[in-house]
């Protein structure tokens, strides 16, 4: 589809129709489901990857606020042992902004990986109590 704009002088000029809006689903845990499966394959993949990369080439829905949705879902994506921080790069979708790069987990280590972050995150919740603790 083409938008056609007059020119003063009687020509016409044709260009590209906007693209079109992203679909945006109402429920989060809904949006999650929608989409990890497009990540669980980047993932096996084992090449580089952003997440917006894997959005715009998948053509996925955005979650119901953009502005803060996208970046909780490689959080989740870490936790089940999915992905790990591979390095830094721009994102056309954050405007040249430099994002993270992530790289896919083998599957046979995902649940060690899922595994010892849990035990990272319970020791670092332990260890912000002993400070409270101290400092009270």
């Amino acid at each position: 589809m083409t938008y056609i704009q007059p020119a003063f002088d009687g020509t016409h000029l044709a260009a590209a129709a906007p693209a079109v809006s992203r679909r945006i689903v109402d429920d989060y845990e809904a949006w999650v489901d929608e989409v990890w499966p497009a990540f669980v394959e980047a993932a096996d993949s084992r090449s580089p990857f952003t997440i917006a990369d894997v959005a715009a080439r998948k053509q996925l829905p955005d979650p119901p606020r953009p502005a803060s949705q996208w970046g909780s879902l490689p959080a989740r994506l870490q936790d089940a042992g999915i992905i790990r921080h591979h390095g830094f790069g721009g994102s056309q979708r954050a405007h040249q902004s430099l994002v993270h790069v992530w790289i896919g987990v083998p599957a046979a280590m995902r649940e060690m990986v899922a595994a010892r972050r849990r035990e990272e995150r319970a020791a670092r919740r332990a260890a912000r109590a002993e400070q409270r603790k101290a400092a009270a």
